[in-house]
């Protein structure tokens, strides 16, 4: 009798032929990897290789810019400057020359101007003068350096002229670039060093908890083969993308993470299925390879899509940095998603018995059923009201600080404070005021002059307006100093007040009003994104349960995690509670585009759980059509592999929220949060008791809507 022939526990055989009789089209796709490998794992050498090329370019090719409102005044404001007056938009540099002695500062000023202008970046170098960027002790002067480049272009000016302009200053005077561009470029240089201190961290953590959950030392490479594949294609795309549009650098960041936790989800749902089919059923490696794709794979290509399409609802925000960041995660998913269902099969047929090879004592060979985990999902059905008081209590205390969450847009504290931008705006403010960081720049036509600058002398939020310029076009440039600081309401009350009383042709730009406006369009978007990831997950898990009441429960309870997970993240970043221990300064709110865009990646995150858990549980429902043997089954087979992966999450998260500038810290504690509350509160206590108190009943569908619904299942 042949190893396909073999009994099975309960007694029964299941031949090679029965196998491949009841494949469908994702069990045959996995079929044809196996007995091709040598076809499929060539191509993705190429692929991985070609595009792998590339990807030591990304870095640069990658820009720094892109937070902006698309179509906004302030946007306007700067396209319209910039053409009048010579690039002094929000993006012209700043360039900060301070020190104690008048006359060195008064000295080192030409040698700044020559610098600066020998860059075919700078359209236009303007020195201070008394009342115009010169302090009244002489010790501060700012010089402006028009932008003759686009906004990413101008990051990366900075990045090449701060090291040069920093050694021009002599003994006692110091020369920092300050403004955007030269915040963006301190604060990218600090993201990049810390994400590289992170990736050191997590890697050794992440095969640390792989051998643990693989039990072996080549299966644990699996899941690193799929991230590296994936991420090396990410990033020679990305950057073939960067050629035609401006793709935010922070896209290769967020691109890293996805790639790393799902090839590490992917791989363990599908590995432990393999193991399953061909040490406990007894299939030869082709044949375990159909049934695991037939059974983990088609789970694994409902959780890539269900990623994608909540990711792709970001899209609908109108900013250059949040698409793109958008299109490099998504980018990342599909190749992690590829290989998963073409390479990683392949990889497994071709090894066999192999993949447990450098076993450790651990190993549990085959069988990812895990007895523990049904005795406590049996407990959940016994006791579901327990389960779900518990439940639900732990989930309001998480989430009940979200009531009281402010969001803003990233201030000047993001920034290491020795990094050149931070001096130069704390020097700018010691000398201007506390709100000469935010000036506020309005144009308007030439006949309007008079009347926008009578208005803007009269606004009470407003200390001091320097002279009007006029340009050659017939506009005018008034550049006004608020009185608050740049990050407080006051200024933004101040926008919003100005842009109701000047005259109609003025437009109020500056980069106070950029994030301003920035932040406006986030909190008007925010509901519709997220009205619309829910919708989409609940479509998508519709079409792969065919159950709308447990599709429904599973949106909620996903829901239910991320809604801890903010109310975490608002003790810790606007309460500033550890923010010591992780070394931060507390802003006193949450960025503010931390909400839309993280709820996207926490529900694509979670609705990958979902996915695996309740297809697991849909699996024994088609068998059995018995309610608590779905729930039990489901949990006992899938709890095992949803708790090992989000374990790797957490860590690899946790990792990230170590080091670096704020932002990143916010990405690490608010995922890793959410994906362990999933796990430990969503996925043990409020499921079992979810499933238990709907029955049978969470598996209704209505007659109609089932002959709309395709027939999907997940086992033979």
């Amino acid at each position: 009798m042949s190893v396909a022939d073999a009994p099975l526990r309960d007694g029964t055989t299941r031949s090679a032929k029965t196998v491949s009789a009841d494949l469908g089209p994702v069990g045959r796709l996995g079929r044809f990897t196996a007995t091709h490998t040598r076809g499929v794992i060539l191509s993705w050498v190429v692929v991985a290789i070609g595009l792998g090329a590339l990807a030591p370019g990304v870095e640069k090719a990658l820009s720094g810019a892109g937070w902006e409102a698309s179509g906004s005044e302030s946007v306007a404001a700067r396209e319209r400057i910039d053409r009048a007056f010579d690039g002094q938009g929000s993006y012209a540099l700043q360039v900060v020359v301070s020190g104690q002695n008048p006359a060195a500062v008064t000295a080192a000023v030409p040698a700044v101007g020559e610098l600066l202008d020998a860059d075919d970046r700078i359209s236009r170098v303007i020195p201070p003068s008394a009342g115009a960027w010169l302090s009244p002790d002489g010790r501060t002067a700012v010089v402006l350096a028009g932008a003759a480049a686009q906004p990413d272009d101008m990051v990366r000016a900075a990045d090449d002229l701060k090291g040069g302009l920093a050694g021009v200053g002599g003994p006692g005077v110091r020369v920092d670039v300050s403004g955007a561009p030269g915040m963006w470029s301190d604060f990218n240089e600090a993201n990049k060093s810390a994400m590289l201190k992170s990736e050191l961290i997590s890697w050794p953590v992440t095969l640390a908890i792989l051998l643990l959950a693989f039990g072996s030392l080549v299966a644990a490479g699996l899941p690193l083969m799929l991230t590296v594949v994936g991420l090396a294609s990410a990033a020679g795309t990305l950057f073939l993308l960067a050629q035609l549009f401006d793709i935010s650098i922070w896209a290769m960041n967020f691109a890293l993470m996805f790639a790393l936790a799902l090839g590490i989800d992917y791989a363990l749902f599908i590995v432990a299925r393999f193991r399953q089919a061909q040490n406990v059923e007894g299939l030869s490696p082709v044949d375990a390879v159909s049934s695991a794709m037939e059974t983990a794979g088609k789970a694994v290509l409902f959780s890539g899509f269900t990623v994608l399409i909540a990711l792709s609802a970001v899209l609908l925000v109108p900013s250059p940095a949040f698409r793109s960041m958008a299109v490099g995660i998504m980018v990342a998913v599909a190749f992690v998603l590829a290989a998963s269902l073409t390479l990683l099969p392949a990889v497994l047929a071709r090894r066999g018995p192999r993949v447990d090879r450098v076993a450790m004592p651990w190993l549990v060979r085959g069988d990812q059923r895990s007895p523990r985990l049904a005795r406590w999902a049996e407990s959940g059905w016994r006791r579901p009201g327990r389960f779900l008081a518990i439940g639900l209590a732990a989930i309001a205390a998480l989430a009940w600080p979200v009531s009281q969450l402010d969001t803003g847009m990233p201030s000047i504290s993001v920034v290491p404070a020795e990094d050149g931008s931070r001096q130069g705006y704390e020097r700018v403010q010691q000398a201007f005021g506390e709100g000469a960081p935010g000036t506020l720049q309005i144009v308007a036509n030439r006949a309007d002059a008079v009347r926008a600058a009578a208005v803007v002398r009269a606004d009470p939020g407003i200390t001091r307006a320097l002279p009007a310029q006029p340009a050659a076009s017939g506009e005018v440039l008034i550049q006004a100093v608020p009185s608050g600081g740049p990050s407080g309401d006051g200024v933004r009350n101040t926008v919003d007040r100005l842009r109701q009383t000047l005259p109609r042709s003025a437009l109020v730009g500056g980069a106070v009003a950029e994030n301003h406006d920035l932040e406006r369009v986030l909190g008007e978007r925010t509901p519709f994104v997220v009205g619309l990831v829910l919708a989409l997950g609940f479509v998508l898990l519709l079409v792969a349960l065919q159950a709308p009441v447990l599709a429904f429960a599973g949106v909620v309870l996903n829901v239910l995690a991320t809604l801890a997970a903010f109310g975490v993240a608002k003790w810790i970043f606007q309460d500033g509670v550890g923010a010591g221990l992780l070394g931060f300064e507390a802003q006193g709110y949450l960025d503010a585009w931390a909400p839309v865009f993280f709820f996207a990646m926490l529900f694509a995150l979670g609705m990958d759980y979902t996915v695996f858990l309740l297809a697991s549980a849909k699996e024994h429902w088609d068998k059995t059509g018995d309610a608590r043997a779905a729930t039990v089954e489901g949990i006992a087979t899938s709890g095992r592999v949803i708790t090992a992966a989000a374990g790797v999450m957490v860590a690899v998260f946790f990792t990230f929220a170590l080091s670096g500038p704020l932002p990143p810290k916010e990405m690490g504690v608010i995922l890793g949060i959410a994906v362990l509350v999933d796990a430990a509160l969503v996925r043990l206590v409020l499921m079992p008791a979810v499933m238990r108190l709907l029955g049978a009943g969470g598996w209704w569908c209505p007659a109609w809507l089932r002959r709309l619904l395709p027939d999907i299942r997940f086992g033979h």
